[in-house]
């Protein structure tokens, strides 16, 4: 877009009842971690951001499982008397205007690669999915330009149908990668998954931050400012990031006494109450954060490759 490197976001839903598994899938174990954990920790790796993550069945349990997790967590409160499609468009409609396109998957497929994900995103398609030998998997790649038509939708053959109703092609990616496929519907089908886990190989992970006397900036921090720029409230960032009010202030202010700077600026009352936005200050130190800690992970993986791989 305009020779800007795209943004790409991320929807997973957790949403649903796990009905044909006697347990909650999104906190199923695999290997060490659970289900959604793996998830998330995969689209981070690939550099996507924001996430969200629509929850329903267990909300307040899952919600505080992923507390510390850097996702934006966002309620189907009618979960038990809708469809999947219907917790995907709360997520496709929150991200319409902040991302370029979004990698969509439900919470049961969680194994696909980072390597998956990043051939999706290297891809200038409208849609597109990953395939291995043949079988379409997940997940999916949305331009964002298609919401309008896929949030219009109203028949009954779900995300697929709205897809199909858009008209686009749907170009296939193929990857060496089986996760794309394994689903934990049931019981057999989880125990394969496990198998398939054991296998994995290593992969490196790194937090960036940014410290002065004392540590006041790193991924969690960047998203609670990204998320103030969204809703123009520091109240409901705190409520997506799924943490206090009053912890969100704590944090902008030792970032606001760490850099000598505001970085959000505070509009009082009025008929339709106060808001708050990011200074321009505040602004650039989310940029150049962003480019900092994208530049950081290329490296450490570049590092990573060449000790481990060579």
């Amino acid at each position: 877009m305009r020779g800007k490197e795209m943004q790409t976001g991320a929807v997973i839903v957790a949403a649903g009842m796990s009905s044909r598994i006697h347990s909650f899938k999104p906190m199923l174990k695999i290997g060490s971690i659970t289900m959604i954990q793996r998830i998330i920790q995969t689209f981070e790796q690939a550099g996507v951001s924001p996430i969200v993550l629509i929850t329903g069945n267990n909300a307040d349990i899952l919600e505080k499982h992923v507390a510390k997790k850097n996702v934006i967590c966002l309620r189907n409160d009618n979960y038990q008397h809708t469809e999947m499609f219907d917790s995907a468009k709360i997520g496709l409609s929150y991200l319409a205007d902040k991302c370029d396109r979004i990698l969509f998957t439900p919470t049961d497929i969680p194994l696909f690669t980072k390597d998956t994900v990043v051939r999706l995103m290297n891809t200038k398609a409208k849609l597109a999915s990953p395939v291995f030998r043949g079988r379409k998997g997940h997940p999916l790649l949305i331009h964002t330009s298609l919401l309008s038509d896929i949030l219009e939708y109203s028949g009954n053959h779900g995300l697929k149908g709205a897809i199909y109703e858009t008209g686009y092609e749907r170009e296939l990616v193929e990857v060496e990668d089986r996760g794309i496929l394994f689903d934990a519907d049931k019981e057999e089908d989880y125990k394969e998954l496990l198998e398939y886990h054991n296998k994995q190989i290593l992969h490196p992970q790194i937090q960036v931050k940014l410290v002065k006397e004392k540590d006041f900036f790193g991924e969690r921090e960047a998203l609670l400012l990204k998320l103030i720029h969204y809703t123009n409230s520091v109240k409901y960032a705190c409520q997506q990031l799924n943490i206090s009010y009053s912890k969100g202030w704590t944090m902008i202010n030792l970032m606001e006494e760490q850099v000598g700077f505001s970085v959000v600026e505070r509009q009082p009352g009025g008929i339709n109450g106060g808001y708050t936005t990011l200074t321009e200050e505040g602004s650039r130190l989310l940029d150049k954060y962003a480019k900092f800690e994208k530049e950081a992970k290329l490296a450490v993986q570049k590092i990573f490759e060449e000790n481990f791989f060579k």
